[in-house]
């Protein structure tokens, strides 16, 4: 008898940073059989669909991309996304990952098959591909966050999110209403701002924007970079221990507060009018949100045809909004710069995930997301996630945490082959502990001081971010630890076709 032999050996959701990562290891590492499926017509990911006017990385280019290839002609300190989007083009080129992508393909559900011992996962139309491994690596910004306002749907002009934007949309000359005052939007508004009629924008909470220290690169730094490859690495490690460095005075009152007056400062210097000096000044403590990076934000509220309302929205009439102050804005366009939906239980809720006991995995979450180091999950064997649960950053590069992700994720697929153990289960008890330190840490952070930010759960309790340095992600990640995971062979008995796609 001979053990049941799936479509292909390692199946991968997403196409974005941690597809292509994945994607150029697996090659490395002599594993051809494996599928990246991608329900989009490109690579990309976020990059891929946020194209919005100004839509940047507040992360700097030489950081903001993999340390196994690197691009020494990046244009600006911090790349837009664009040039981002052509890079990941240009790694799945070089990767020679073509013949493992496929793209336009949607993955509707996922169920463990004890029988097989892989993942029978569905492609929507496309019927279904059986894989021992499953990683999911979709990343939590590709759900739009469409607000529920009262008569949204009513308005009779075009109604956009950032993240689905419509190149043809001309706002020359337009009324324009920005909803949202957060990462995307502080881009947007600034270029809006420059062609619009008049542009609105409506803030819920102001956020903490700090300058932007960024600037093109010469053509004579480029050269540099490709003629002498270690200038680009410590240019690399000095952006590195930079972005590493601001951790500590997010977390720490005496600094975060010196921080939190030279913002003050900034803003009432370049902010002219008092009032709306003071509407954009946060009452809660910096960090507590996603701070933010732009040269432009502030002076933009010195425009005459830009207004800033923090009133509230009462609801979307046909040509505008009404405020709860009674006020009425007039409106041609509606922008919704209002962030992605982050919680795996609502952006997973069409897409079951069945594990070895037969329950969804948002079943298993229902309490709070939650894996062992943001990457396994007990009674799910064979499953990965990158960039899964308390892995996000407010600080560095989540390319730094993709390459540790993938890299421990080769450790495993290694120990599986060395031990002639394929099935790979984290232990229960082991992934209890570890989110109970993990949890107990972040209660201390910054992010727990009081704030709502979409890091929080309705109970405030934060799911999202890592709460140490990418330095200690790496040291947690660099090898697997045989003892934290069950090992087990495969069966010897092939199942009749019928009970693998019942």
């Amino acid at each position: 008898m001979t053990t049941y032999q799936p479509d292909t050996d390692i199946l991968v959701v997403g196409a974005g940073f941690a597809g292509l990562c994945l994607g150029y290891h697996f090659k490395k590492a002599g594993l051809e059989r494996f599928t990246i499926v991608e329900k989009a017509s490109d690579v990309g990911g976020t990059w891929r669909d946020n194209h919005y006017p100004g839509a940047a990385c507040d992360v700097q280019s030489h950081l903001y991309s993999f340390s196994f290839y690197p691009k020494p002609d990046w244009s600006r300190f911090y790349a837009g996304w664009a040039e981002i989007k052509a890079y990941m083009q240009e790694c799945a080129r070089a990767f020679g990952l073509a013949p493992h992508l496929r793209f336009n393909t949607e993955v509707t559900g996922a169920r463990w098959d004890e029988s097989t011992q892989c993942w029978h996962v569905r492609l929507g139309d496309q019927g279904e591909m059986s894989a021992r491994y499953f990683i999911l690596a979709t990343g939590p910004l590709h759900h739009p966050n469409t607000p529920d306002i009262p008569g949204l749907k009513d308005f009779r002009g075009p109604v956009v999110h950032t993240a689905r934007w419509d190149d043809a949309l001309d706002l020359k000359g337009k009324r324009v209403a920005v909803i949202g005052t957060g990462a995307s939007a502080i881009q947007l508004v600034p270029e809006v701002a420059k062609v619009a009629g008049h542009l609105h924008v409506l803030q819920r909470t102001p956020a903490w924007v700090v300058r932007r220290p960024d600037r093109a690169y010469s053509e004579a730094e480029k050269a540099r970079f490709r003629r002498y490859p270690l200038l680009r690495k410590l240019h690399r490690a000095r952006l590195y221990w930079q972005n590493e460095g601001r951790f500590l005075p997010m977390h720490h009152p005496v600094l975060s507060s010196v921080v939190k007056a030279l913002v003050r400062w900034d803003i009432r210097h370049k902010v002219r009018d008092r009032l709306t000096a003071r509407k954009l000044t946060p009452e809660y403590a910096i960090g507590c949100k996603r701070v933010l990076l732009s040269n432009d934000w502030y002076p933009t509220f010195n425009r005459p045809n830009v207004s800033l309302h923090t009133e509230g929205i009462e609801q979307v009439e046909a040509d505008g909004i009404r405020l709860k102050n009674g006020e009425r804005l007039e409106a041609d366009v509606l922008v919704t710069a209002t962030g992605f939906v982050v919680d795996p239980r609502k952006y997973l809720m069409d897409v079951p995930i069945i594990g070895r006991s037969g329950r969804d995995i948002k079943a298993v979450w229902a309490d709070l997301p939650h894996a062992y180091k943001g990457i396994t999950v007990p009674d799910f064997p064979n499953l990965f996630q990158m960039t899964g649960p308390n892995t996000g950053l407010g600080h560095s590069s989540i390319i730094f945490m993709i390459e540790c992700q993938t890299r421990y994720i080769l450790s495993a697929l290694k120990a599986a082959e060395q031990q002639r153990l394929p099935v790979i289960e984290v232990r229960e008890d082991v992934e209890a502990a570890y989110n109970a330190r993990i949890q107990k840490q972040l209660s201390k952070r910054i992010w727990a001081s009081g704030c709502s930010s979409w890091y929080l759960d309705e109970k405030g309790r934060n799911f999202t971010l890592w709460p140490g340095t990418t330095t200690a992600y790496y040291l947690a990640t660099r090898k697997i630890r045989l003892a934290d995971y069950h090992w087990r062979p495969l069966h010897a008995a092939v199942p009749e076709p019928e009970a693998v796609h019942a």
